[in-house]
């Protein structure tokens, strides 16, 4: 039996004597899309935080490509990082607005030790997967549109060849005219790379046109 890319049992976060998620368990696998749907402040983007152990949950487990994440320490995590990144939901507010794009993409690659020679090429390829000219590197976030600078943040996102992305509202920022083009590109790259996102949203006609699969969350519990 194979082992899902992703596996969350019993998760639960607390801030101080609020439950923001209560014994939550899903799973996901390579290549799939799984929504997390519920109103604000259900619970969704706490979820996100733990799974990616930005926040690390006050119990439960959670297994990426079968590694049990939650009693790692800081130095055994960094080396997983680079396998499971976000996309957040403002893209400005996501990307330095002092650092040009190129330096903004580049930043992943330097930080866990892979930058080299091959490092402006690199960031050229991955401006150009997601469907920017490279020559958009010299600007800054504030000379792109919402839905480029988004287009930028998902190609930092890719730098260092994750197998998980943790889509936090990823389009609801964004004028309905360009939310079609980045969930076009998002579908486009699951398909090439083998991705598997966790996908959180409270649209739902995002969601079906989206997802393979969703949970609804309110009150920090899964109810369906």
């Amino acid at each position: 039996m194979s082992v899902p890319l992703l596996d969350v049992h019993d998760l639960v976060v607390r801030y101080g004597t609020v439950t923001a998620v209560d014994h939550v368990s899903f799973w996901l696998e390579a290549g799939e899309t799984l929504a997390l749907n519920g109103p604000s402040g259900c619970g969704k983007s706490s979820t996100a935080l733990a799974v990616l152990q930005l926040r690390r949950p006050d119990e439960g487990q959670v297994r990426f490509e079968g590694a049990e994440l939650t009693n790692l320490s800081d130095d055994e995590l960094r080396p997983l990082r680079p396998r499971m990144q976000p996309v957040f939901q403002d893209p400005y507010g996501s990307l330095s607005p002092r650092h040009r794009i190129r330096d903004a993409v580049a930043e992943p690659l330097k930080v866990q030790g892979r930058w080299g020679p091959d490092g402006p090429a690199r960031v050229a390829v991955l401006l150009d997967l997601v469907g920017l000219d490279p020559s958009y590197g010299d600007r800054r976030p504030y000379e792109l549109s919402g839905g480029q600078c988004q287009r930028a943040g998902i190609a930092r996102a890719l730098a260092c060849e994750p197998r998980l992305l943790v889509l936090d509202e990823p389009v609801s920022a964004l004028d309905p005219s360009v939310r079609a083009g980045v969930l076009n590109l998002l579908a486009d790259l699951q398909d090439a790379l083998g991705l598997g996102y966790l996908f959180i949203c409270h649209d739902d006609a995002v969601i079906r046109h989206f997802a393979h699969r969703a949970i609804q969350m309110r009150d920090g519990r899964i109810t369906t």
